[in-house]
């Protein structure tokens, strides 16, 4: 398939099994480190015999380096990323890989990085305007959206959950395009 989606911590599926069944077309490669909640997921995948959904138990930053050829992916899911509140530096935006992630999408392709940590949101938007120098759209979240387990959990209790849209523009260099 040449329409081509990644989902880096996919958890149980829950988002990677709804996108795949509502766009028959897109290919999602669906990444989960941990392997209880990988299990899970590979065994409600297999059940629905989704042949636009892979299920992929690795660590994503090696999976993707040796994965993707540049220039292959239509867009990335970063749903509710652990905050990693005692080492910023591990946040998506803030690590050298997310250049080298940006160099596996397509031009106009999307990463879509959703949280119900505002302060989260506040510093990666930050980080996309002006480190990564990225179109950014910074959107609520529905209270009746149900993409992931931790989604549904945080609007439940009344929190504000919320999105950014980044698009990698037309072209837009990086060190690994090649």
């Amino acid at each position: 398939m040449s329409c081509q989606y990644l989902e880096i911590g996919a958890g149980k599926g829950m988002h990677a099994m709804q996108f795949a069944q509502a766009n028959p077309q897109k290919h999602l490669i669906a990444v989960e480190r941990t392997r209880n909640k990988f299990e899970v997921f590979a065994e409600r995948a297999t059940a629905l015999e989704l042949e636009n959904l892979t299920p992929v138990h690795a660590d994503a930053i090696p999976y993707v380096v040796h994965a993707f050829p540049p220039n292959s992916l239509n867009g990335v899911f970063l749903l509710y990323p652990n905050p990693e509140p005692k080492s910023t530096a591990q946040r998506w935006l803030n690590m050298p890989f997310f250049e080298f992630l940006l160099s596996r999408m397509k031009d106009g392709a999307e990463v879509v990085l959703a949280s119900n940590i505002e302060s989260y949101i506040d510093e990666a938007e930050q980080q996309t305007k002006e480190l990564w120098q990225l179109p950014v759209e910074r959107k609520i979240i529905p209270r009746n959206s149900s993409r992931t387990h931790f989604e549904v959990k945080y609007l439940e209790r009344g929190e504000l959950c919320q999105e950014l849209v980044m698009t990698k523009p037309r072209g837009y260099q990086t060190r690994f395009d090649d």
